[in-house]
């Protein structure tokens, strides 16, 4: 900032002291609409006074230099966004802020730019927008315009559940039961590849052994996920014996279990 500008700014910041603080210090206000009525007062007032050194007046200057050079505001108002590049998974989704947004399947393996809003999450390929979702900020779930799946029983080629089934027997039984699980705990059972691919590398790891025994884990807790069996390898639960499981004991009859047949 040069001397002249800075000088400038000063002398605003003093103009501002005088004959707006100054003016209001001892009023009292109830609302932030309220203090800015009386300082746009305090504005209008500053902004007619005459000038002591030259012609005319702040309005005067406004009315005949800015107000002809001013262009009218945009339709839309600002909205600050962030931007982000993102791989295409196999599923046809990006992740942004912890979740899964469907993007069109052809664009599985492409680098995309994500730009995320306070509402919206708009996908870009090639500076052409793809994909726009409402912001959702549920943490690891998914987003899928059905638009954006592929066709023949919304799978394709050459991923398919059957074929990441498959894949996962290579490890061992449980993992291919456990993928099987998560596949079909999901909506749609391509959300579910990302998981299941998950942990089908694991092995490169931990081997496929303690991955089998983990996922023998993961079934027998019922926790049908890529992060439960990571856990479980990350601790060593893999290596210790499963829990034994309870036998399930019938609730004993009381008076105050009234049972099904009451509210028939």
């Amino acid at each position: 900032m040069t001397a002249n500008a800075k000088a400038k700014v000063e002398a605003g910041v003093l103009l501002a002291e005088r004959w707006i603080i100054a003016r209001l210090r001892h009023r009292r206000f109830y609302s932030i609409g309220e203090a800015n009525a009386a300082i746009a007062d305090c504005v209008a007032a500053i902004n007619v006074r005459p000038f002591k050194k030259m012609d005319g007046s702040r309005k005067i200057l406004f009315e005949l230099l800015d107000r002809p050079a001013l262009r009218p505001l945009p339709l839309q108002r600002y909205e600050f966004a962030t931007w982000r590049h993102a791989k295409v998974s196999i599923d046809y989704h990006v992740e942004a802020d912890h979740h899964y947004y469907s993007v069109p399947y052809q664009l599985i393996g492409k680098v995309v730019d994500v730009r995320s809003s306070a509402s919206t999450i708009e996908v870009f390929y090639s500076s052409k927008r793809v994909a726009s979702h409402l912001r959702s900020f549920k943490r690891g779930q998914f987003t899928t315009d059905p638009a954006h799946m592929p066709e023949s029983h919304r799978r394709y080629a050459q991923w398919t559940p059957s074929r990441i089934i498959a894949w996962a027997a290579r490890t061992g039984p449980s993992t291919a039961k456990l993928v099987e699980s998560i596949l079909a705990s999901r909506p749609h059972p391509e959300q579910g590849f990302r998981s299941a691919l998950g942990i089908i590398r694991l092995a490169d790891r931990y081997g496929t052994g303690r991955v089998d025994a983990a996922c023998a884990r993961a079934l027998h807790l019922r926790a049908y996920s890529y992060r439960s069996v990571s856990s479980i390898l990350t601790h060593s639960l893999d290596k210790q014996p499963l829990p034994e499981t309870r036998p399930s004991r019938p609730h004993p009859r009381h008076h105050n279990v009234r049972g099904p047949n009451y509210y028939r």
